[in-house]
Order: structure tokens, then C-alpha cells, then sequence
């Protein structure tokens, strides 16, 4: 027979679970009523282009990036760009605690609005571009996930901001352009394999979750997106020099159409042969392409006579 203590136990566990799903039926049907097209107008709030603005109501697909994030109830999440805050709403739904990062002050009377309610989340109307680490640090803490709607103009910063710092995050799930979607995962020696797409591979994981049509934003946009996911590891290789490798892959991409040892040659102030000798001395044909190398074969060229250079 089940103790008291036991029943105990089970009576209130049973209790907390309802009521985490009352206050997911309240959010659930808060953010029902709430119309952000109607907010928008009432608020008076113009759209800024230069911030790149393209706003997300579908209910569907705010539920889809909030998944695809894999976040859950113990999580911190960082979101860059709290918008209208609709998808500011979904993950506060779903996550501990919410930090939204936000330039546009003019947002401040539709966000009174769209985010009423919420108690676990705050918005904080700074640029984390122009932010320290330390600076995150003291508003998010420890370990944090980032989930954003990304301007397109900032995008490859922003996510290179994450990966190359001393923050500990997790994971990054995104919504950007799919152009540069396509090169974040793309495959050696393919038409959209670049640099950005080795300093991804240097610190994670990433794969496209979802694609998602222009129509679904308001403004709508000129392009499709995509829903792209890093998981990160920023142990991966270890306590290898990754700015020096991060130089030597840059260099090689400098300029597509010449050749990897016109492209070293050039950087790093190399005769043309020395480079070559470098190359064949790595395993590669004289002739090769930068575009031509994976991140495996970059880690040997690097350690044949470019590191700490």
C-alpha cells in the first residue's frame, strides 16, 4: 500500500501539472485574441525598413520555430528582434524564462499590448551587437538557447556573434533569408559552400528545420526563409588556434575563381611556389580551390605552416 507521504507526493505533482495547463490554456487563448495587425494599427506603429522588418502571426508557424528550437520548461532563452512579439509569446509559453532583445523603441506600445501577461519574460531595447559578453551575462546568466526572426542585414553577424564568443549557449534556431540558409549548410565543393559555412561547421552542427514561404511575413518580403538550427559545440576541435584557421579560410575564399595558392600567396605574403609547396605538402593538387577543401582538410592544411601566422 502507497504511504501518505507518497500520495502526498503524487496528489501535488498532479496538481503543479494543472496547473501549468491552465496557464498554458489561458496564454493559449490570450494569444487567440490577440490580432497584431489590429495592435499595430491601433498603436500607430510604421514599419522601419532599414531594420528589416517582416513580422510573424501565423499561430502554426510560431508553434513550428518553437519546436524546432527543442527548448523546454528549465531553459533561458535569448531572442534577437522581439518584433511584434508574437513569437516572443510562443516561447514564453514553453520556456523558464525569456530575455528579448529589441532596437526599435517605437515597438514599445505594441509590445504593451502583445505581451501583457507574461511574467517570465522582459524585453530589453539594447543592440547585442554593441554588447560585451559580459553585458549578456548579467541580464541572461548561464546557459541560454537563441531563437529570432533575424533582420536579414544583420544575420551572418549575428549568429557569428554567438558562435565566436565566450557566451554559453547552446543552441541557435533562426529564421533567415534561404540563400543564406543554403550556404550555412551547404556542401563542399557546391556553389554555395563559403567561408561562412566552415566557421559553422568550427563551432556546430547546423541543418535546415523548415522552410518558409515570403507570404507568411507582414510586410511580406522579396524571399523565402528558412528555419535553420546550430547546435553548438564550441569544444569541437579542441585547443586548436581557431582564429588563426578562421584567417587561413577566409584567405582561400577571397576570391572564387583563383586558385587556393594565389589566394594564400596573396594573404599571407607567400611567393606563389611557397604556397604551392605548402598545399602539395598537405596532401592537395598545386591547382586545387579553396572551395574544393572541407573543414578535415583545412585542419591539415592549417597544420602544415599556417599556424600562428
Amino acid at each position: 500500500m502507497a504511504s501518505a507521504r507518497h500520495l502526498c507526493i503524487v496528489a501535488f505533482r498532479l496538481y503543479k501539472s494543472s496547473l501549468r495547463e491552465v496557464e498554458q490554456y489561458i496564454h493559449w487563448h490570450m494569444e487567440e485574441s490577440i490580432d497584431l495587425k489590429d495592435i499595430i494599427r491601433s498603436s500607430q506603429f510604421r514599419f522601419n525598413k532599414a531594420l528589416g522588418q517582416n513580422f510573424i502571426s501565423d499561430k502554426n508557424l510560431l508553434a513550428a520555430i518553437v519546436s524546432d528550437s527543442g527548448i523546454c520548461e528549465d531553459d533561458v532563452v535569448v531572442e534577437i528582434g522581439t518584433g511584434g512579439g508574437t513569437l516572443t509569446r510562443a516561447l514564453a509559453q514553453k520556456a523558464r524564462r525569456v530575455i528579448s532583445f529589441e532596437i526599435d523603441k517605437n515597438l514599445m506600445p505594441v509590445l504593451d499590448v502583445s505581451l501583457k501577461g507574461l511574467d517570465n519574460t522582459e524585453v530589453v531595447f539594447k543592440d547585442v551587437l554593441r554588447m560585451s559578453d559580459d553585458d549578456i551575462v548579467a541580464l541572461v546568466g548561464g546557459p541560454f538557447k537563441v531563437v529570432a526572426n533575424l533582420p536579414y542585414y544583420v544575420t551572418t553577424p549575428m549568429i557569428m556573434r554567438f558562435l565566436e564568443s565566450s557566451l554559453d549557449v547552446e543552441t541557435l534556431t533562426v529564421m533567415v533569408q534561404k540563400e543564406v540558409a543554403d550556404r550555412l549548410v551547404a556542401r563542399v565543393g557546391s556553389a554555395d559552400y563559403a567561408a561562412i559555412t566552415l566557421a559553422v561547421q568550427m563551432m556546430g552542427k547546423a541543418y535546415i528545420t523548415r522552410q518558409v514561404s515570403r507570404k507568411m511575413f507582414f510586410p511580406m518580403p522579396n524571399v523565402d526563409s528558412s528555419v535553420i538550427r546550430i547546435d553548438i559545440d564550441k569544444t569541437k576541435l579542441g585547443t586548436i588556434d581557431k582564429q588563426g584557421l578562421r584567417k587561413l579560410i577566409r584567405a582561400s575564399f577571397a576570391m572564387r575563381r583563383k586558385t587556393l595558392a594565389n589566394n594564400l600567396s596573396a594573404a599571407y605574403g607567400f611567393s606563389k611556389d611557397d604556397a604551392t609547396s605548402l598545399i602539395v605538402s598537405a596532401g592537395f593538387g598545386p591547382l586545387v580551390r579553396g572551395e574544393a577543401l572541407s573543414l578535415d582538410d583545412y585542419l591539415k592544411l592549417f597544420a602544415v605552416g599556417f599556424e600562428g601566422k
